[in-house]
């Protein structure tokens, strides 16, 4: 149902698939390439900088990818239990005493909403990663695959966070008002009253921002696993472009 939204965003980072190939973890692949590690009758000649940068950052533009469309549709965030949104912090005791006294409708409606709002900002993400990664130096590139092993993920966050949480936010307060969650918010602490203000759910909490912080959470999230199985085995996400820099 939301996979058409996610259509525009995505053309800069379309990539094709591969067949997978034999596992080798990028780091000791890449330093295979330039001729870092030690070389035997059966390995590759070693391949310029730049090429090997560009195997690298197609493969982070895959992972990238897939985190998009993983997240941005219908239940990418309510389905997955790992980044699923829940109710702020400060009313999650007073939603506990909603659900006992028959507001649970109301809790479960302030929960879909939320999440809802984060499927539908997540494609805009799309074209600021595909910026950012050709924005990417030879040096970035060798920096990420030589760094820990969420440096890449680091290094998507440091750049384009700021740019991710400023094209989200509209999005989220455009989604959270045709979705009514504010109002259905105004209602949960309503239904509690009270009981909710003395559990510190009495002051309105910034649900846009909320909801906007936890969308690039989840996003990240993702982003990190995707490294992790690049990391573990380039070549199994790979293009033309990965076969000829990093097949053997």
């Amino acid at each position: 149902m939301r996979t058409a939204y996610l259509l525009p965003f995505l053309g800069s980072l379309t990539l094709a698939l591969s067949a997978p190939c034999a596992a080798q973890s990028l780091s000791d692949r890449l330093g295979q390439l330039l001729g870092q590690s030690s070389t035997s009758e059966n390995s590759v000649a070693p391949v310029g900088e730049a090429d090997a940068a560009a195997g690298v950052k197609e493969a982070l533009a895959q992972g990238t990818r897939n985190a998009v469309l993983r997240l941005g549709r219908t239940d990418g965030f309510l389905a997955d239990e790992a980044v699923r949104i829940a109710t702020p912090k400060s009313l999650r005791k007073a939603t506990k005493l909603a659900r006992k006294f028959g507001a649970g409708a109301s809790v479960d409606a302030f929960e879909i909403s939320m999440n809802r709002a984060a499927e539908q900002a997540v494609p805009a993400a799309a074209d600021i990663f595909a910026d950012t990664v050709r924005a990417m130096t030879v040096k970035d590139a060798l920096d990420i695959v030589r760094g820990s092993d969420d440096a890449g993920t680091q290094y998507f966050r440091k750049v384009s966070e700021d740019r991710l949480r400023d094209a989200f936010l509209p999005i989220v307060s455009k989604a959270t008002a045709n979705n009514d969650v504010t109002q259905r918010y105004k209602t949960l602490t309503e239904k509690t009253g009270a009981l909710a203000g003395a559990f510190g759910a009495g002051n309105m909490q910034d649900i846009d921002g909320y909801v906007t912080d936890k969308a690039l959470d989840g996003l990240f999230h993702h982003i990190a696993e995707e490294e992790k199985a690049i990391r573990n085995n380039p070549l199994k996400r790979g293009s033309d472009l990965l076969k000829r820099v990093f097949g053997g």
